[in-house]
């Protein structure tokens, strides 16, 4: 198979000149597509199996970038087509292994939960998660690197013919479509099998030159399929975990595991259903705050309402009224099976949406606000570092809740808390929103350990206990970053990147850097004659960053939800492919590219993003198209131009790339800056790029 395909491939600049530009153009939509639904699957896919990987799915993002970049720079050496199914026969098979070992971590670096309730007690146990974790970061790359090459002949066939635009056009599109089709996958609750299915069938058409050669596609693809069936342990999927339903082993009542840790579980919490002692002392828990209230709760907001047990005891209690907020619309309707059925009362509204995005949009106010245990498990986007829950427990998050307190309602916040620096945390910001301290219930409840209770509703309770607390912890929390919207960092200790993560970042540059110098010799020989592409890899890097700012604003200003990723990746792409078509059309000159781009970070750094936050939704919808779409669209114009100009186009295609793995390892500065400066970061490697360009650098020097 390796050499039919490399004997295909090698006279491939020769062949086009009997081949249309329309084909390639097809060819290069395909390879894109291919590419954009092959890293989705994958970020969905491997934490399923590799759980460390649910808390950091950007480095499956970052390792096919590095790998579609390496690919784009072998673009003049033999073709590796053949090992795109080999690769991804053996990632899989290596996350199948991985996924029935117990990997640990000793020490707590921002609150990582590795439960494997799904692995037998004699599952072999690793200690530390940075093997797996590199392992995979490799053999993801691998499996990038044919397509990327792909790719890049593709692109160079139509730069030599003067349509280098039109062939960044198609890759876009393609990308576009990849999105889009992803998105509907997940729509359509589809399971891996399908998803790996689908880009497969895709990528079929670049093997069938000859019946051996798709015949052996067929059976490598065949077996990863069903590799990956095999390994899906999963019940469901929803657009955020693999989930497992199972009954509990000792009681009644079910458990909700995703990506194999325990992370919901429905019990009966009606006080007249009879109990066994863990019954009871979770029930407790949950009755508990009701006992302390001054008065009776008639109208009640659940955030993270989940399969529904804040729920029931609401309707317990005798809420009259109660919204139940959920962002994971399976788990919301895994609610159904719960013991007490309180989704089928007539006093609940399910409501499928994100907690933040629910207060900025409902006018609606109530007597008692519960903060479920809604602390996730996985990240808000493949190009952040932010978690789903941590905008919810911010400053500005908790402000947004009392604002839709009634007279004298209060708030409830269930929490497991693991480190002192998050009771600490979650105890200032409370006291700051509301302006008392809030009184706090310690005891382990087996699902959470600490009730935080504040406002009006609870303003008799313990008074003078809550003012030595407040005192206590003021003096044990002197210079403790409190979270806020620029800085949503709940777990982490503090501004700062531990130990763990510089450990990691260095690792993944070292493997980088090795990839790229041993990509080649005339690599390794281009670079120490200055051959990097300055340009274009500065112009990654700084799109990455602008790019990660782009997903978290709109997050905030739309909603943490899987559609608002979606809808955000698929207008990103639309503004990149219309910035490019224009400059086909009417190119603009240079320094309007760079004054434009520049202009407009300078001015999106400067408005918060809670000025953004309007209940008007053309509103928002105007903050969004001016403090996303323009940055874009100018950064995309300047690329578009240096794209445009050079003569060896795979290889700016490919330093463009590596840029952007670049700016995914600098995009964890904003664990010490936050993530309004990430605007700043961005500006900085585009005039970097400016300067390189104004200076004569520009140019790539020949080997």
């Amino acid at each position: 198979m390796a050499s039919v395909s490399t004997e295909i491939d090698r006279d491939y600049d020769h062949a086009t000149t009997a081949r249309s530009s329309r084909r390639i153009g097809i060819e290069i939509f395909v390879v894109s597509f291919v590419v954009l639904f092959q890293e989705l699957a994958l970020i969905r896919w491997l934490p399923a199996q590799v759980r460390v990987l649910a808390y950091f799915p950007n480095l499956i993002l970052l390792s096919a970038f590095l790998g579609l970049g390496l690919g784009c720079l072998r673009s003049r050496k033999g073709s590796l087509l053949w090992l795109w199914p080999l690769s991804l026969l053996v990632l899989t098979g290596t996350a199948f292994g991985l996924s029935h070992v117990a990997f640990t971590q000793n020490s707590v670096s921002e609150h990582l939960w590795l439960l494997y309730f799904d692995l037998p007690k004699d599952a072999p146990v690793v200690d530390g998660v940075k093997g797996a974790m590199v392992l995979c970061f490799v053999l993801n790359a691998v499996s990038f690197v044919p397509l990327g090459q792909l790719l890049a002949i593709r692109l160079r066939a139509l730069s030599s013919r003067s349509l280098a635009l039109a062939g960044y056009s198609s890759d876009i599109l393609g990308s576009l479509f990849g999105v889009v089709g992803f998105a509907l996958a997940s729509f359509a609750r589809a399971t891996p099998p399908l998803w790996f299915g689908v880009f497969l069938a895709a990528g079929l058409a670049f093997f069938v030159g000859t019946r051996r050669r798709a015949l052996a596609y067929c059976a490598i693809g065949g077996a990863l399929i069903a590799l990956v069936a095999l390994a899906d342990r999963a019940d469901f999927y929803s657009p955020y975990y693999a989930i497992t339903v199972r009954p509990n082993p000792v009681a009644a009542g079910i458990e909700i595991l995703t990506n194999g840790s325990l992370h919901q579980y429905a019990l009966p919490l009606r006080r007249d259903f009879p109990a066994n002692k863990l019954h009871q002392n979770i029930r407790e828990g949950y009755h508990t705050p009701y006992r302390l209230l001054d008065h009776p709760a008639r109208r009640v907001l659940v955030l993270g309402a989940g399969t529904g047990n804040d729920v029931a005891v609401a309707l317990d209690e005798g809420a009259e009224h109660v919204d139940a907020v959920e962002i994971d619309p399976v788990i919301l309707d895994l609610g159904d099976l719960h013991p007490d059925s309180p989704y089928d009362s007539p006093r609940v509204r399910r409501i499928n949406t994100d907690a933040r995005t629910f207060l900025s949009d409902s006018k609606d106010r109530y007597d008692l606000i519960v903060f479920g245990t809604l602390d996730s498990m996985t990240r808000l986007s493949a190009l952040s570092n932010v978690r789903l829950d941590n905008f919810v427990y911010t400053q500005e998050g908790l402000q947004a809740a009392r604002e839709h307190l009634a007279p004298g309602g209060g708030i409830i916040m269930y929490f497991m808390v693991s480190a002192d620096y998050i009771d600490q945390r979650l105890f200032r910001m409370l006291a700051r929103v509301f302006g008392d301290p809030p009184a706090v219930v310690s005891n382990n409840y087996s699902l959470f350990n600490r009730i935080y209770l504040a406002g009006p509703a609870f303003a008799s309770l313990q008074v003078e206990q809550r003012r030595v607390m407040s005192k206590q912890l003021a003096k044990n929390a002197a210079g403790l970053d409190l979270p806020s919207d620029d800085w949503p960092y709940l777990y982490l200790r503090g501004r700062g990147i531990s130990g763990f993560y510089l450990s990691m970042i260095a690792t993944f540059a070292l493997l980088g850097i090795a990839a790229v110098l041993l990509s080649s010799v005339e690599m390794r020989r281009s670079i120490l004659r200055g051959g990097i592409d300055v340009e274009s890899f500065l112009f990654g890097l700084g799109f990455l960053l602008l790019e990660t700012k782009s997903v978290t604003t709109m997050s905030l200003l739309w909603g943490a939800t899987w559609l608002t990723s979606a809808i955000v990746f698929a207008a990103i792409l639309v503004m990149i492919l219309a910035a490019t078509l224009l400059m086909q059309w009417r190119p603009l000159p240079w320094w309007a590219c760079m004054v434009g781009l520049s202009a407009s970070l300078l001015t999106v750094h400067a408005v918060p993003v809670h000025a953004m936050l309007s209940e008007n939704s053309a509103t928002r919808l105007a903050f969004s198209l001016v403090f996303v779409g323009i940055p874009i669209f100018f950064a995309s114009t300047g690329f578009a131009r240096i794209f445009r100009d050079r003569e060896d186009t795979d290889l700016a295609f490919g330093w463009n790339v590596l840029g952007a793995v670049a700016g995914g390892l600098v995009e964890f500065l904003s664990m010490v800056t936050g993530l309004r400066a990430l605007y700043l970061l961005a500006l900085t490697a585009y005039l970097f790029a400016a300067l390189v360009h104004l200076r004569g650098r520009g140019a790539i020097a020949q080997t």
